[in-house]
């Protein structure tokens, strides 16, 4: 039902074409990647013969017929169906419907006038003008051995009295080389032995930064993730004299590549009144026989009512998928997150849209599966091979960092993401009136869900007279 009246209005309004249908879809949701010197420029979509040379292996990133039942593309590991996350990457099922639909009337190029202009994708920051930049002492040369590599780098922050951060931005010296990373700090000197022995800049490291201690994690790096800036008065403290250390995963490469990252760190304006609070949740106790899956489940109990900030399940090359909730004292099911196809090359911290409320007396249990057997192709030993936890390649982690608030009344109200003024009618957010507009707002219709500037005629309820309404704009 729902896509025949999709078909319905697409026939009525005009055929699809790349300019005026497909080049939105492709440059706000694929070409951030996919252009030069980004983790995906073997393969760029900045122009309609780039798309159109490609268009079939696009269908198949696409479409949902794949990984066991999820896209390829755009990478977003967790389920949007057992919770709602903050900056899902994703394509709606009428935009997926429509790019195949494109494709196989041929896939046209419209009038090139028409064509949606590609994103202006800043290079200094995405947040603004940051008040501290670090930036790796000298630049390190990645073989091109076609190997993932893992390298700590310890960035002095020199600091003699505490900085309030408001946020924290890792900013890759070469987009096509660096996959994901993870920041952390520790007091001035800390990893100073690690560094020293190690002849190249920075050291060898992985999972996490090789240190004794552990440490909160403050911030990441991974394609396509934004990052995010605390809210009014919350924030988090660096002490005096602190070093960030930074892991970056680099990708793969065939050639030889250099790279000279840094990070950006924003000061807040006005004092800190709420803290950032960050527990890791560890278990180093399990074992995973060869041959096998093994589950581990862990439970946390709740004592206080809590503000969940983020959260960032993560395990080694042996891991499978992760499952996280909290249940209350009345047994209602909080979701918090689902990876039901866990992806070492895909993490991230998580953040809820809104501050996340779990009650006092709550139990948050995770459950991670790993799966030691020959058909695991990312397992690390062939043959399978007993695993214990541990930071090493082979080893495997049950590691969870979270940031969290006490709560406070009206927590549920703070929203997380960025707060911009939206066009009316424009429903899918790509700054156009136009039919995917119109594809969307009937999907929200049938969905019986409602999304910012889709309520045109603001009579509260979300119908047939908002979808005449936005036709007439769009004939207009």
């Amino acid at each position: 039902m729902k896509f025949f009246i999709t078909y319905i209005f697409i026939g009525f309004i005009y055929s699809v074409n790349f300019s005026q249908d497909i080049s939105p879809i492709i440059f706000k949701n694929c070409t951030s990647c996919h252009r030069p010197n980004e983790i995906g420029a073997f393969l760029p979509f900045e122009n309609f013969q780039q798309v159109y040379d490609n268009r079939y292996l696009i269908s198949y990133a696409i479409s949902y017929d794949n990984r066991h039942g999820e896209p390829l593309m755009p990478p977003w590991p967790p389920d949007r169906e057992f919770s709602t996350l903050l900056d899902e990457r994703f394509l709606t099922d009428s935009e997926i419907q429509i790019i195949n639909d494109w494709i196989e009337i041929g896939a046209p190029q419209g009038n090139p006038e028409d064509e949606y202009p590609i994103p202006n994708f800043p290079d200094g920051s995405t947040i603004g003008d940051p008040d501290i930049i670090l930036e790796m002492e000298s630049s390190f040369i990645i073989e091109g051995d076609y190997e993932d590599k893992y390298r700590c780098y310890v960035l002095p922050l020199n600091n003699d009295e505490p900085i309030s951060m408001s946020a924290i931005e890792f900013r890759p010296g070469n987009r096509e080389a660096v996959h994901h990373a993870i920041i952390t700090y520790v007091p001035s000197g800390t990893a100073d032995y690690l560094d020293d022995q190690d002849p190249s800049y920075g050291y060898e490291c992985y999972g996490g930064f090789n240190l004794p201690n552990t440490t909160d994690l403050i911030g990441g790096y991974a394609p396509g993730v934004t990052s995010v800036v605390y809210p009014e008065n919350i924030g988090r403290t660096l002490p005096v004299n602190t070093d960030i250390i930074v892991q970056i995963h680099y990708a793969p490469l065939l050639q030889d590549a250099e790279d000279l990252s840094s990070i950006n760190i924003f000061k807040k304006d006005l004092p800190i009144e709420r803290e950032i609070n960050q527990y890791i949740w560890t278990d180093w106790t399990f074992v995973l026989p060869p041959d096998q899956e093994t589950t581990v489940t862990n439970q946390l109990y709740i004592e206080n009512d809590l503000s969940l900030v983020n959260i960032l399940p993560h395990s080694h090359l042996i891991g499978k998928s992760w499952e996280i909730y909290a249940t209350t004292e009345d047994d209602e099911i909080i979701p918090i997150i689902q990876i039901k196809n866990w992806d070492f090359d895909w993490q991230s911290f998580y953040y809820p849209e809104y501050l996340l409320k779990i009650p006092g007396g709550s139990t948050i249990t995770a459950i991670a599966v790993y799966d030691n057997t020959s058909f695991n192709s990312d397992n690390p030993n062939n043959p399978p091979e007993w695993v214990f936890p541990g930071d090493g390649t082979r080893d495997e982690m049950f590691f969870i960092p979270m940031e969290f608030l006490p709560y406070q009344d009206g927590d549920e109200q703070i929203y997380l993401g960025e707060i911009d003024d939206c066009i009316l009618g424009d429903i899918n957010s790509d700054e156009l009136i136009n039919i995917l507009d119109i594809v969307q707002m009937i999907n929200l219709i049938l969905d019986e869900s409602t999304y910012p500037c889709s309520d045109i005629n603001n009579d509260s309820i979300l119908n047939i007279l908002d979808i005449v309404i936005l036709i007439n704009m769009i004939l207009e």
